[in-house]
């Protein structure tokens, strides 16, 4: 069974930076896209940013174009999510992703098209 761990959040003051870690394990990590997603309370959960298989795509929530950065090291099965300019309403749960694609360099912004997922990591961004 795949299992994804995040790691790196925390409380950090607004115009701060955090970064988060996502390694996997029990998969074949250079096989999958790799995601970030965030889901603040009472909201529902929003796309952030993907990573193609091979690091060639990015794609990334216009909310935090410009301000984060996805990385992956295929070598350590890990996805990374650099944040900076941090903002208060960047504050939530955020969580990693895995979804299989094999066969392209696609990249997904849909929740349901991931197959794995981590438990998250709380971010909390104060003003």
């Amino acid at each position: 069974q795949a299992r994804l761990v995040e790691s790196g959040g925390g409380l950090v003051q607004a115009g701060g930076s955090l970064r988060l870690s996502c390694t996997a394990s029990d998969i074949t990590f250079s096989k999958y896209a790799m995601g970030w997603f965030r889901q603040a309370p009472g909201k529902e959960r929003e796309f952030v940013a993907a990573i193609s298989r091979s690091g060639v795509n990015l794609h990334y929530a216009d909310s935090v174009k410009g301000r984060f950065i996805i990385s992956r090291d295929n070598t350590k099965n890990t996805v990374y999510l650099q944040m900076n300019s941090l903002k208060p309403e960047d504050t939530a749960v955020y969580s990693c992703a895995a979804d299989y694609t094999p066969g392209a360099p696609i990249i997904a912004m849909i929740p349901s098209e991931y197959d794995y997922w981590g438990q998250g990591t709380q971010v909390t961004v104060s003003s």
